[in-house]
């Protein structure tokens, strides 16, 4: 049966790899909406490639210049967070690819889960923010909920089926989520303090978004992993471990209770999560190169340094606060990140801004979305206050 699948996010580097997945196998899926921020050229120009029904822009002004560059075709364009629930949980839909970076992907999100459409969650900010919200609805609407980070995706395909319970019952011991370790592994903390954004923005594996590109190099990328990785797997903080390994050929590990490490392997391509997400249970052709294991020669791993990256600490720390502390946490790291890459503040700056911001709100148990985007809202006000001490 042909599937009609949205794209939450199509110009991001997600959205584009889900394309070229999706562009692999006519046969089996049709681009039903495409959404983007405000790139209304690249979208305009994914439109005319894959004639979705529906293209939608978060901003409107970028919506009135793509509904003029696509007015002699079919698509309809369409506007603001309304549109994008709308495309997420329409009637039509199969299949909800959730890229969206930020909280922003929260709300369309939550409407796909709702209307029980098969999600391929590749936006954290869904289960940083909302986790119990999100995971609720997923089993109210009879969602179907497949994990797009290579690392959750890993874990996925090496867990039981049971994975909700593989913790109590089903001879899982810990897991263990891999991080490439960033491009400043092994730099020392006077080399931190001189770290440039165009330096930051250079990752050694994996090709990203410039927010998570850097979160990755904080080592936040982890912490907001460890928070996922919770909530998808029902784990509680200390049966959850990071692991550096700078190769990123292991994705993620899970140890079982008889000394059996089953780990999923790959060269570092998000072209793999995603078909596996898109075929689940069956398995696509990627269009990845096959993994060459005399090429890569060797596997190393080491502890994280949580002194020299204290971000890992501080989302360690919100996952154990729980309510809304995860939601704070994530909101001042993309006002922390958007600074640093203004050149507002410094690399260091990064998790000094995060944990003030921490420390100065009030923690209250989740109990709605508005509530959370209340809290991110404040979070952001006073995180964009946040000044770097002389």
């Amino acid at each position: 049966m042909l599937q009609n699948v949205t794209i939450l996010g199509a110009t991001g580097t997600i959205g584009l790899n889900t394309l070229d997945v999706i562009s692999r196998h006519p046969e089996r899926y049709r681009v039903f909406a495409l959404t983007a921020h405000s790139r209304v050229s690249e979208l305009a120009e994914l439109c005319r490639r894959y004639q979705p029904r529906y293209a939608v822009m978060l901003d409107t002004d970028a919506a009135e210049r793509l509904r003029q560059a696509l007015r002699d075709t079919d698509t309809q364009v369409l506007e603001g967070i309304e549109a994008l629930e709308q495309v997420a949980s329409h009637v039509d839909v199969n299949v909800v690819m959730a890229a969206i970076v930020g909280a922003a992907g929260l709300k369309p999100a939550i409407a796909a889960a709702h209307a029980g459409k098969r999600i391929l969650l590749a936006n954290k900010e869904t289960l940083v923010m909302a986790g119990s919200l999100f995971m609720q609805a997923v089993e109210k609407g009879g969602a179907t909920l497949l994990p797009i980070d290579s690392e959750h995706n890993a874990i996925f395909q090496v867990m039981p089926a049971r994975r909700l319970s593989a913790l109590q019952d089903g001879g899982v011991k810990r897991i263990l989520l891999t991080a490439s370790g960033g491009p400043f592994r092994k730099a020392s903390v006077d080399e931190l303090k001189a770290v440039t954004p165009a330096q930051a923005l250079n990752h050694p594996n994996w090709v990203m978004g410039p927010k998570i590109t850097i979160d990755s190099a904080t080592l936040m990328n982890k912490g907001l992993e460890v928070i996922e990785a919770h909530w998808l797997f029902n784990a509680p903080a200390e049966k959850i471990e990071v692991v550096v390994h700078p190769q990123s050929v292991i994705h993620s590990m899970v140890e079982y209770v008889d000394g059996s490490v089953l780990a999923q392997m790959g060269n570092p391509d998000m072209r793999t999560p995603i078909a596996y997400g898109l075929g689940y249970p069956e398995r696509l052709d990627a269009g990845v190169s096959a993994l060459d294991l005399f090429q890569v020669g060797r596997l190393d791993f080491e502890a994280p340094d949580t002194a020299r990256f204290p971000c890992l600490r501080l989302a360690f720390d919100a996952l154990a606060q729980g309510g809304t502390a995860p939601a704070i946490l994530n909101a001042a790291n993309e006002v922390a990140v958007d600074a640093f890459l203004k050149g507002g503040i410094g690399f260091q700056d990064i998790p000094q801004l995060i944990e003030s911001v921490m420390n100065s709100m009030h923690i209250e148990p989740v109990n709605s979305i508005a509530q959370l985007i209340g809290v991110d809202a404040l979070a952001r006000s006073q995180a964009m206050q946040w000044r770097p001490s002389c």
